[in-house]
């Protein structure tokens, strides 16, 4: 910790938490855009992007980053995601599944 000031204490342990928190939105949005581009923008109609945006909301993102990833797929731009499966053998033949 940072001596003895406690708003110090708290700056460091708050930036920490923030840093986890951002990580974890930064994965959900992602999600949230493989789901929408992969089928219908709309929740209702696309189990995944409803199942991800449940998730979301579980971990209490706010729901204009929701929107925005929603929107960001259906839009076209940015990044292409794409879900991949890899699958092969490791030491002493155990079969691996590595799905990204």
């Amino acid at each position: 910790m940072a001596g003895h000031s406690k708003f110090k204490n708290i700056m460091h342990r708050k930036g920490a938490q923030d840093k986890k928190r951002s990580a974890m939105f930064s994965k959900l949005a992602r999600e949230i855009t493989v789901a929408a581009k992969m089928g219908m923008p709309d929740p209702d109609m696309n189990p995944r992007l409803r199942a991800a945006v449940n998730a979301a909301k579980a971990q209490s993102m706010p729901k204009d980053n929701i929107q925005r990833a929603i929107d960001k797929a259906t839009k076209g731009d940015g990044e292409n995601y794409e879900e991949v499966r890899y699958e092969g053998y490791g030491p002493g033949g155990v079969a691996l599944i590595v799905e990204a």
